[in-house]
């Protein structure tokens, strides 16, 4: 079934939202969507597993905990392994093995894959998504943020963006439906954190390096760091609001992507705590984020806001805990209990820190169990700004997670309205990365996944290989137990197979011979 079929869009309501400011009779939520890059499962003082780890020592993130402490805290959410195919899953709601944005994307007409001596990428999307056709690679999709929009919210992109190529129309915010953009564009991460150093651009306001962060020149030379400058003009972008509609702010850091640049507000307390130089750098880019967090949640209460604004808190893929940091210097960071990090289907790579507040519907300080997918975020979203339909030209994969915001109302992770109302139980996660990412480690490079219930299969396309774990009881996945279960594995490996081709996933391909790789069934 299509989801044109699916999804009807409503055109009275839509007009009548957008042809008037905000009535007082008006009890849309503003929304908050808080995403943080690279950050790990781990890189908090908030506990998201069933004990503290010291990581959770480590770090200081008191506004996390705050959020924490007035909403739903979700031990098992889930995102891809790398930036971009997670990032077109939040837009478009569709799953990476469907709209085939399934590594980086940056430059037009470029892959970003790195070389394999066996294995050659499949023709994948590299130019990112677009609401309209024209452009090759691409995944055309209708956003969310595009649905809001004609529905009558005022929405603002503030951060990184990565969703197109550059000289594509996915490069710019605005495409997807965005009435405000600062800072976002195709690049992935900052050329530098330093407002000493114009965020990558020289004196003469040109670029200096790929990654330059545009937009931000009244901040150069002034001492401020990016996280900061940020952070400032999302609330100068609030405060500047004169239509009277409920808002949409996209608030998306470019921390804690690589360079560790120092945060020096918070650099030396680190250094205090005995951390390395890159140790204590790092926690500082936490730490100026989670600075950044709590002065939205100031400005909501100070605007009057924070009883009708639901705030969501997530990061796009695991952190950076795999081969060696791109200067060549040691890791300073990793995802313990859980193993390997970005780039893997290992936890490590894909388990995401993930917090909901939403004021007089969920309660504060409880937290949730039940597994769930970044391409959520779609239907979720739009059911929470009151929008159940519309229409759009792709299938949606995710599923409203609503339900257990509404349901979970207990301290320890259980359903207190039965499984019924909890929408993983039963549910397959699939994830498909048929790429060389060029990091070392664990479970990377040319692997897709299936999750059913607590167990998943990691199903090698390079050399055929297919790992079992018990995620419940083995959260490190130290124990694979392919060989103990022969029937769950051939049984996994059906459902992975079917769901792939039923997406029509890619699959890399043998360079001797051309033919692309067996499906995890074959």
């Amino acid at each position: 079934m299509t989801s044109d079929r699916l999804h009807t869009v409503s055109a009275a309501l839509v007009v009548a939202a957008s042809l008037q400011a905000r009535p007082l009779g008006d009890a849309r939520p503003n929304i908050i969507l808080f995403m943080v890059d690279d950050m790990g499962w781990q890189d908090t003082s908030v506990p998201f597993w069933t004990q503290r780890t010291p990581l959770n020592t480590k770090y200081e993130t008191p506004n996390m905990e705050r959020l924490a402490s007035r909403g739903m805290l979700f031990t098992q959410a889930y995102a891809s392994p790398i930036s971009s195919p997670s990032r077109c899953s939040l837009l478009t709601g569709s799953n990476a093995a469907r709209h085939h944005v399934t590594n980086w994307t940056f430059r037009r007409g470029q892959m970003t894959d790195e070389q394999d001596d066996q294995l050659a990428p499949p023709e994948w999307n590299y130019h990112g998504i677009c609401q309209i056709g024209g452009t090759p690679n691409t995944f055309v999709a209708r956003t969310f943020v595009d649905i809001l929009h004609k529905a009558g919210y005022h929405t603002i992109h503030c951060g990184k963006a990565h969703w197109g190529a550059q000289d594509t129309p996915g490069e710019r915010p605005e495409h997807f439906g965005f009435d405000v953009n600062i800072a976002g564009h195709a690049a992935g991460g900052p050329a530098t954190y330093l407002s000493e150093r114009n965020f990558g651009y020289g004196a003469d306001g040109q670029p200096e390096a790929p990654f330059a962060v545009p937009g931000l020149q009244k901040y150069w030379q002034t001492g401020t760091f990016l996280s900061e400058a940020l952070t400032r003009e999302a609330l100068a972008a609030l405060d500047s609001r004169s239509d009277g509609k409920p808002f949409f702010l996209y608030l998306s850091h470019y921390a804690v992507h690589i360079p560790i640049d120092r945060d020096m507000r918070f650099y030396a307390k680190y250094r205090a705590k005995g951390l390395s130089e890159k140790e204590a750098s790092y926690a500082s880019l936490i730490e100026g984020v989670d600075k950044s967090l709590g002065d939205i949640l100031d400005w909501l209460e100070r605007s009057g806001e924070a009883e009708r604004t639901i705030v969501l808190f997530m990061s796009d893929n695991g952190g950076y805990a795999t081969g060696r940091e791109w200067r060549d210097e040691p890791l300073y960071t990793q995802n313990a209990p859980l193993r390997s990090g970005k780039g893997s289907l290992l936890e490590g790579g894909i388990r995401e820190p993930m917090i909901v507040s939403w004021p007089g519907v969920v309660e504060g300080a409880t937290r949730c169990d039940s597994y769930l997918i970044i391409e959520d975020f779609f239907p979720t979203i739009l059911e929470m700004a009151g929008i159940h339909h519309y229409r759009v030209p792709q299938a949606i994969d995710g599923r409203s997670f609503v339900p257990l915001l509404k349901n979970t109302q207990t301290r320890n992770g259980k359903l207190s309205k039965g499984k019924r109302k909890d929408p993983s139980y039963g549910r397959t996660l699939i994830w498909n990365y048929p790429h060389v990412w060029g990091n070392q480690g664990p479970g990377i490079d040319n692997n897709c996944a299936i999750r059913q219930g607590d167990f998943k299969l990691i199903y090698s396309y390079k050399t055929g290989r297919k790992e079992l774990y018990d995620i419940r009881h083995d959260i490190g996945e130290q124990h694979d137990l392919a060989a103990e279960h022969p029937d769950l594995v051939r049984r996994l490996s059906r459902q992975l197979g079917h769901r792939l081709r039923a997406m029509k996933a890619q699959r890399p391909v043998y360079k001797a011979t051309g033919q692309p790789c067996p499906w995890p069934d074959e």
